[in-house]
């Protein structure tokens, strides 16, 4: 029997009360089985439904029609001279993908989940299609229908993109490319520049804005502000690279990494009448629920905030909501994120701080060379920001960029999402020696800014 969804504290009943309720293969069924899909399946069933999810076959490398259920040594090797090896790498990475993979396929039997390995599609407000690797097609009803397809990387549409490269194929070249084009000043253009340049490449860096993410003169990657490509040309020597100010770079890779789309293509949405966007995400309403009432809506598909953490986070909300009588909305306000180099940020930046003020607004900041820098020679400060509302003394927003970024922040998002005052950050005792507790020692306003004031770009 199909349980009863909850929302707003009221059960959605039949208007015969005594009619008989339509028989569902499945209470939910779940089209993506990726982190917030597998979330929203295992507790819902914990709740007490029957549940269903299908994914794409397994494969290291994703794509629309590959994919797979949601270590210490990673290829450095240590002899008389440190070495590195990346073969060795790629194979670690695809066990520990493996590893995982397994880990995901236990957490959902142990729950009670069926899986299914095969593509799925929708084909009804409660019906979808399971196509198996063998071709055979599968019909399910189900009450409730999610979708948690994710997303996948854009590719600008330019002549040669063919030769180029995602983030989904880069820790799987054969070998280690020693001179790299990245198009991107993102998350992932940022972390690659950084992954590659540290392992020895020659990386130059494209973008469009003036500063991409994080500015990486320091650790030697070639910049190039304002700029795009325009033609990938493969020659004898790698590809040719040219740029919309006609420089050409020669290079053995190139690699896009501007943005991601939602995944929708494949999955017939349009035709059962679920409302997609111009980028094509699903339109959801606050409880991630389409215009179409059995089905709904979570994670990257839906474009809202594309962090792993939040699909997570959308995933037990749906289940709460749909079977737990708990109707529950997603808080989007201070969730933490990090980038690799370590840059972490929590709540409003400056920038956004001063577009949303009712008064003025107090910025501290710290710049100091870590004790682990110091002592190694490395020449990199850590930045610390805090950003506080000066009426009511809340700490508005945090940022840092150094070691341990990522650590620290996370300890600084739930006093954020308390709604901490910078009086309360004051009276904390550090942890001594740290980096940490700088947050707790800034006691001088770096600057003012008085409400109205045009903003600022810092």
């Amino acid at each position: 029997m199909s349980r009863k969804m909850l929302i707003d504290g009221e059960a959605n009943n039949n208007s015969n009360n005594h009619e008989e309720e339509v028989q569902y293969d499945f209470d939910l069924f779940v089209i993506g089985a990726g982190s917030g899909g597998v979330r929203a399946s295992r507790f819902s069933a914990q709740y007490g439904a029957k549940v269903g999810i299908c994914e794409l076959p397994f494969h290291p490398i994703s794509s629309e029609v590959l994919g797979g259920v949601g270590g210490t040594s990673y290829g450095w090797e240590l002899n008389e001279k440190i070495d590195f090896n990346w073969k060795k790498l790629l194979h670690k990475k695809t066990e520990e993908i493996v590893r995982l993979t397994g880990i995901y396929k236990r957490l959902l039997s142990n729950a009670g989940v069926k899986l299914f390995e095969g593509e799925g599609k929708v084909v009804g407000p409660n019906e979808v299609e399971v196509t198996q690797l063998d071709g055979t097609k599968l019909c399910y009803s189900a009450k409730h229908i999610l979708v948690a397809t994710g997303s996948k990387a854009q590719r600008p549409d330019i002549p040669g993109q063919e030769l180029a490269i995602t983030s989904d194929e880069a820790l799987s070249l054969d070998e280690l490319p020693k001179r790299v084009v990245i198009l991107g000043g993102g998350y992932i253009a940022v972390e690659f520049a950084s992954i590659w340049r540290g392992m020895g490449s020659t990386v130059d860096l494209c973008f469009r804005k003036e500063l991409p993410l994080r500015n990486l003169e320091g650790r030697k990657v070639n910049l190039h502000p304002r700029t795009t490509l325009s033609e990938l040309v493969k020659t004898e020597d790698g590809i040719k690279v040219r740029t919309d100010h006609g420089e050409e770079l020669v290079v053995d890779a190139v690699l896009f990494a501007t943005g991601r789309i939602p995944n929708t293509k494949r999955l017939n949405l349009e035709a059962v009448g679920v409302e997609l966007d111009r980028t094509g995400a699903v339109k959801v309403d606050e409880y991630s629920r389409t215009n179409i009432p059995s089905i709904w809506a979570i994670g990257d598909v839906t474009n809202r905030m594309n962090l792993t953490p939040v699909a997570l986070m959308e995933g037990t909300l749906f289940a709460k909501t749909v079977f737990g009588g708990q109707p529950s909305k997603p808080d989007y306000s201070n969730i933490p994120c990090a980038v690799i180099p370590p840059l972490s940020v929590v709540g409003l930046s400056e920038e956004q701080a001063i577009e949303q003020a009712k008064g003025d607004i107090l910025v501290f900041t710290s710049g100091f060379n870590p004790m682990k820098n110091t002592i190694s020679g490395r020449q990199e400060k850590t930045l610390m920001k805090l950003v506080v509302d000066a009426e009511t003394d809340k700490v508005l927003g945090a940022s840092m960029c150094g070691p341990d970024a990522a650590e620290i922040m996370q300890g600084i998002a739930i006093a954020l999402k308390c709604g901490a005052t910078k009086a309360q950050f004051d009276s904390t005792v550090g942890i001594h020696p740290s980096a940490a507790e700088e947050f707790v020692t800034m006691r001088s306003v770096t600057r003012r800014i008085a409400f109205g004031k045009p903003k600022t770009n810092l």
